[in-house]
């Protein structure tokens, strides 16, 4: 770490596999919820329609949230700047509450929207 605000090796290389693991869990959620979508409100015809729906339907609006997490570690990962430690932890805290905060019995949907989306990072 060249800096007291650099980001240590492992943290920036535990970002990276929480990316990859957050992309594939978004993928498959999206997938089974497209698949759930389509038994209740007919078939979807093309990644353009089904990119609408994600972006502006609200029965996909409880995957914004992971969405938003996904970009944000994009763009920490692409910024010019130097990624500093707290910022990279603060994203990983930021998904583990939001995974966590599950209670027996809750929805998972409405509790990761809720507890996920509109928080400062």
């Amino acid at each position: 770490m060249g800096s007291a605000n650099e980001v240590y090796e492992s943290t920036l290389q535990q970002l990276i596999q929480l990316r990859q693991s957050l992309l594939r869990m978004h993928k498959t959620l999206l997938d089974l919820e497209r698949e759930a979508y389509e038994r209740t409100r007919g078939r979807v015809d093309n990644s353009y329609e089904v990119l609408q729906l994600v972006m502006h339907d609200p029965w996909f609006a409880w995957l914004h949230s992971l969405s938003e997490l996904v970009v944000r570690i994009d763009e920490m990962l692409d910024a010019k700047e130097p990624l500093k430690e707290s910022e990279a932890v603060g994203v990983m805290t930021r998904l583990e509450s939001c995974l966590h905060l599950q209670r027996p019995g809750a929805d998972f949907r409405k509790s990761t929207s809720a507890h996920c989306s509109n928080r400062p990072m």
